[in-house]
């Protein structure tokens, strides 16, 4: 069990960087296939949910417990992140999509978290469903 700090923000940056590979991707299909740009924004939306998903998950399994609430504040940190980004790079208003953007990212990257604790639970636990006992080396 680390810190709840350095897992939200080790879940962060597997976001962060799942999306710019993501970008690149979707840079690359849109450079040298007939997709049109039209339709980037689903692109956009998919990216960053898996992107959310993976960094929820990798909080979860890192604090080993109350994945919902460490998952999504690593979609809260996210959402803030991108918020910023947006308001101070492009003067992009504050609308509904963004609050929509704020509950979607909190909502996925919380799933993730669940299910990170939850596969980190399964990992302590012996097939007869009790947990193991470790015993010290001596």
């Amino acid at each position: 069990m680390r810190s709840a700090s350095t897992s939200v923000l080790t879940g962060l940056l597997y976001t962060t960087c799942l999306v710019l590979v993501g970008a690149l991707l979707a840079t690359l299909l849109l450079s040298f296939t007939s997709i049109r740009e039209g339709t980037l924004p689903y692109f956009t939306y998919v990216i960053n949910a898996i992107a959310l998903l993976i960094g929820g998950f990798v909080t979860g399994r890192r604090c080993g417990g109350r994945g919902w609430y460490y998952g999504g504040l690593t979609g809260l940190t996210y959402f803030l992140f991108i918020l910023l980004i947006g308001f101070l790079g492009f003067d992009a208003p504050m609308q509904w999509g963004t609050f929509l953007f704020l509950f979607g990212a909190f909502g996925v990257a919380a799933l993730g978290g669940i299910l990170g604790v939850n596969s980190a639970n399964s990992n302590n636990k012996h097939k007869s469903g009790k947990p193991k006992v470790i015993k010290p080396r001596r």
